[in-house]
């Protein structure tokens, strides 16, 4: 009876939870985005009329009537495409079952033609039909005698190779339709790609007209690429639906540009969302959590869309839902988002063995088994936790499980520098260092491999390229090496980026290598010089040591810049340090990570609760990076003590 008093009341209590829901709020219409600015003659930008919910975008409106309030500045067509025809600014509106929203718009033209930009317009198109991908002419050496840079990732030789290659064969200037970059993709010409350009398309009249005024390669004072982002950027879907989703360009001048056709789209997770066309469509095929992830010009966004279950009714008891702390706080938020219920709590002989397991690596003893189910205090299992932490069972079994992560290997190392190693690491997990401490340690450390153990973190990488790679593995959860050759296709690190990172390694030296860790007796002393630089194989020139999205470093002589890493690496402000380690402790204790894998924290690899990493991250902060404090939260959560 009381739950339907309160649902007709329009609020229900969930759970133990003790906080008010609305159970349904009135949809409104909105339209994605609600201020536009056009630069260009017949430039486009799409508006997504969608319908809201309690403050999330709920599904695409149907029906939509547009309208231009001066169709002379910006036309709109029925699907809700702008047009700019004229300078000024006006208003456009939607309309659909009773509702209305609409959106600013301005059209500030410059000249009278359009201007088709090389970097903004043409390589966007030949990335879209991939023909700069890994398969066709983004190969190591090209196809057909044609090489492009995979993924677009160097401009100015792709310029090259476009016009002037082979004699310039490929570009017509007199005569742009029978230009071989728009003869081979449509199949006018033989391609053993296939068919890659409709000639019946916007892109296509583009690249006719980009070739016909003169094809201008790169400008040199062009606005780059500041940022893109994704419209919405979070959804609350049903499954079943289906929706679109938008991309747009912001450039270093302030113009924003409708990018969505040049991007391209994947899911993250199959079995919920599926793609139903290569320009934004999307349809909610299953239930949970995934996003799907737009990539244009080496940048990657992400749109999240959450799906619930179908509701099961009663959501549980208020015990189902205790909270203990913030895990329990953000994963009981996120199963309520789902419509999910908690597992009940374990019996207390299934926390004992998964407590030691996870913590200790080893079962508990039959004694050990007995006083802890005879003991019949409220506390119990906070002082397993305590005397767990405590033990010298955690000081093995953690020290093992961080020599993976450190290298720690007689594959790579002589059996004394495995000693070294080992026990410098063992007498650190003694201590409870802190991992900011631990780590910083591990980066900067010169001096005998022998006396100083932590120096040997770089006997099994001794070139700086490979060192760069094994801290941003280890430490941040970042997988560069693609980027060595080419900008990152799957994440946002170019080329020089890479190069730069590297660099920092470049004056690392060491006496006693001999070429092999294992050669010899093992015995190195590592330290740096005051000069040198890695140069960049593209350019024949070092770029700017520096740590990724950082300033470069301070060239200061006689400095180690590996200081100027380490700085940034422990940093609470590095959105990678603390978040990769905080997911490896989570999986060592759920099986899997927060994000999964979890040396795979590239920005297409959503985690599963975004909150969650989040309030574990501030807690491990809060705690002076204690990663005993983050294990205690753990087990000690309600969540950690389900079934």
């Amino acid at each position: 009876m009381w739950r339907e008093l309160l649902l007709g009341l329009g609020w229900l209590s969930l759970g133990g939870f003790h906080s008010l829901v609305a159970v349904e709020s009135p949809r409104q219409l909105g339209l994605i985005p609600t201020s536009v600015e056009l630069h260009t003659p017949g430039e486009h930008q799409t508006l997504l009329a969608i319908l809201e919910r309690a403050g999330l975008p709920s599904g695409m409106a149907e029906g939509v009537v547009f309208t231009s309030a001066d169709p002379a500045v910006v036309e709109v067509s029925k699907d809700g495409v702008l047009t700019a025809r004229a300078n000024g600014s006006t208003k456009v509106s939607a309309e659909c079952n009773g509702l209305s929203a609409t959106a600013s718009v301005t059209v500030r033209v410059e000249g009278g033609e359009a201007e088709w930009s090389f970097n903004r317009h043409v390589l966007p198109i030949m990335s879209k039909a991939n023909c700069n991908g890994g398969g066709c002419h983004g190969a190591l050496a090209g196809k057909g005698g044609f090489r492009l840079s995979l993924g677009a990732y160097d401009p100015e030789a792709d310029f090259l190779n476009i016009t002037r290659d082979a004699l310039g064969r490929r570009i017509e200037s007199a005569d742009p339709l029978h230009s071989l970059l728009l003869t081979k993709p449509t199949s006018a010409a033989p391609h053993k790609g296939g068919r890659r350009l409709d000639p019946r398309s916007e892109d296509y009249r583009l690249l006719a007209e980009w070739i016909a005024s003169g094809a201008p390669g790169p400008l040199p004072k062009e606005a780059g690429l500041d940022h893109i982002e994704v419209l919405p950027a979070r959804w609350s879907l049903q499954k079943g639906q289906k929706i679109r989703l938008l991309v747009r360009a912001h450039y270093g001048d302030g113009r924003v540009e409708d990018v969505t056709r040049w991007a391209k789209f994947s899911s993250t997770d199959e079995t919920m969302l599926r793609l139903s066309d290569a320009n934004g469509g999307v349809e909610v095929t299953g239930y949970g959590e995934g996003a799907v992830t737009a990539w244009f010009s080496s940048r990657i966004v992400m749109s999240r869309i959450l799906s619930p279950f179908p509701s099961e009714g009663e959501q549980g008891s208020p015990e189902v839902w205790k909270v203990r702390n913030v895990v329990d706080e953000n994963v009981n938020a996120q199963l309520r988002q789902l419509n999910l219920t908690p597992s009940a709590a374990v019996d207390d002989a299934t926390f004992l063995r998964r407590a030691s397991l996870d913590t200790t690596g080893i079962l508990p003893t039959p004694a050990q088994t007995r006083a802890f189910l005879e003991d019949q205090s409220s506390g119990k299992r906070d002082a397993l936790i305590e005397k767990l932490l405590s033990s010298r069972d955690f000081t093995d079994y953690w020290t093992y499980r961080w020599s993976d992560l450190f290298l720690i290997s007689g594959a790579h190392l002589r059996p004394e520098a495995v000693k070294s190693y080992y026990q410098w690491l063992r007498s650190e997990v003694e201590k409870n260092t802190p991992w900011d401490e631990l780590v910083r340690h591990v980066v900067t450390a010169r001096g005998s491999s022998m006396e100083q153990g932590a120096t040997n973190f770089f006997a099994v990488h001794q070139e700086p390229e490979a060192m760069a790679e094994n801290v941003s593995q280890a430490f941040m959860g970042l997988s560069i090496n693609c980027a060595k050759c080419h900008n990152h296709p799957l994440e946002k690190w170019t080329n020089n980026q890479y190069y730069a990172f590297a660099n920092l390694f470049s004056r690392v030296r060491a006496k006693g290598w001999g070429g092999d860790a294992r050669s010899g007796d093992g015995k190195r002393t590592l330290y740096t010089v005051p000069s040198g630089e890695l140069l960049q194989p593209k350019t024949g020139r070092p770029q700017p040591a520096a740590p990724l999205d950082a300033p470069p470093a301070p060239d200061t002589e006689g400095t180690d810049r590996r200081e100027v890493l380490a700085e940034w690496l422990t940093s609470p402000s590095n959105p990678y340090f603390t978040r990769a380690v905080v997911n490896r402790v989570w999986a060592a204790y759920f099986g899997m990570g927060i994000v999964n894998s979890v040396d795979d924290l590239r920005a297409s690899n959503p985690a599963t609760n975004e909150a969650l990493l989040n309030a574990l991250c501030a807690l491990l902060v809060e705690k002076k990076y204690d990663l005993k404090a983050l294990m205690r939260a753990i087990l000690q959560s309600a969540t950690y003590q389900r079934s």
